[in-house]
């Protein structure tokens, strides 16, 4: 079988010859888009693949039985991490998450504490990130969406529509901002809506049901559940709330529901994901990364991801 790789370097995409079974090519623009004349959109199917562009937020395409993996990479953690995201999608990720290094990472557990301080060591700002981004987009097809992650000061000081612009321009898919409470996000979800940002929002396994509702309708993307409570880090067990968190949102919402937090190891996703419609995985990668694995390393570790949740 063969897989379309998301790096572009001729006007052709790359063909890599693919072992993980089930996987399909997946061709810009292919049929299968939502609001198409006769066609089903992702409420008619279990599963979608997530496909963003620069300027257009993202478009959702079927994939029966496909579960999305999603990768986190800090932003700057080295001075070449971007070709860790370019081996992530080479991997066959749906997605890569790019965290803005930050002072004060609340989410964050001790490898992605360790990653910021050590973009931060070597003078990364935001800007950076998204310059990097926007790179990344002369070589990457337009398609392979692209998240950014940071906190909501940050949006704050650049001013919400200069950010959301900002953001659209450097081909940033979808905007991830844990700190930002659902009752002051409304200024914020407007400038992303209009700028083409999906704004990606999380749901606690505590959050009760009615703000989880409203969370969801507020959303745009996907909807990021969180699987455990606590910082982000890995885990040796799957949290019984990661399970719990996925299928409470699955009954509330049509877009598709990802889980991070706890997500450790290719058997923990697959299970989560008998609820989920995929994963993220953070911790794992940024620690292998610190630990001075390449690109090539984080890839593989990828694929064993890619091929667990392909063979189910």
């Amino acid at each position: 079988m063969k897989l379309t790789s998301y790096r572009q370097k001729t006007s052709e995409p790359e063909i890599l010859d693919s072992t993980v079974p089930g996987r399909q090519s997946q061709e810009p623009g292919a049929a299968g888009e939502p609001g198409a004349a006769g066609e089903t959109g992702p409420a008619d199917a279990d599963n979608v693949r997530m496909e963003g562009t620069p300027g257009d937020a993202f478009r959702m395409h079927l994939l029966p039985d496909h579960k999305l993996l999603v990768p986190y990479v800090t932003g700057g953690m080295t001075p070449h991490w971007a070709e860790f995201v370019e081996a992530a999608f080479e991997a066959g990720a749906d997605g890569v998450e790019v965290g803005a290094p930050f002072s004060d990472p609340m989410m964050d557990g001790p490898s992605i504490q360790e990653a910021s301080r050590r973009a931060l060591g070597l003078g990364t700002s935001v800007q950076e990130v998204i310059s990097a981004i926007a790179r990344l987009r002369t070589t990457l097809l337009p398609p392979a969406p692209l998240f950014l992650m940071s906190y909501y000061n940050v949006v704050f000081r650049l001013g919400l529509r200069r950010a959301a612009s900002t953001f659209a321009e450097a081909g940033i898919t979808g905007a991830i901002l844990p700190d930002l409470p659902l009752h002051e996000a409304e200024e914020w979800t407007s400038e992303a809506r209009a700028a083409g940002i999906a704004n990606i929002m999380l749901v606690a396994p505590t959050t009760p049901d009615d703000r989880a509702r409203s969370i969801c309708n507020t959303a745009s993307g996907f909807v990021y559940g969180v699987g455990r409570m606590g910082v982000t880090g890995e885990r040796t067990d799957l949290a019984k709330s990661s399970r719990q968190v996925a299928a409470r949102l699955k009954a509330m919402t049509k877009l598709p529901v990802l889980v991070g937090v706890g997500i450790s190891t290719p058997d923990q996703a697959i299970e989560v994901c008998q609820d989920a419609d995929g994963v993220i995985v953070g911790s794992g990668v940024v620690r292998r990364i610190l630990e001075g694995a390449s690109p090539a390393d984080i890839a593989r570790f990828l694929g064993g991801f890619r091929k667990s949740l392909d063979s189910g």
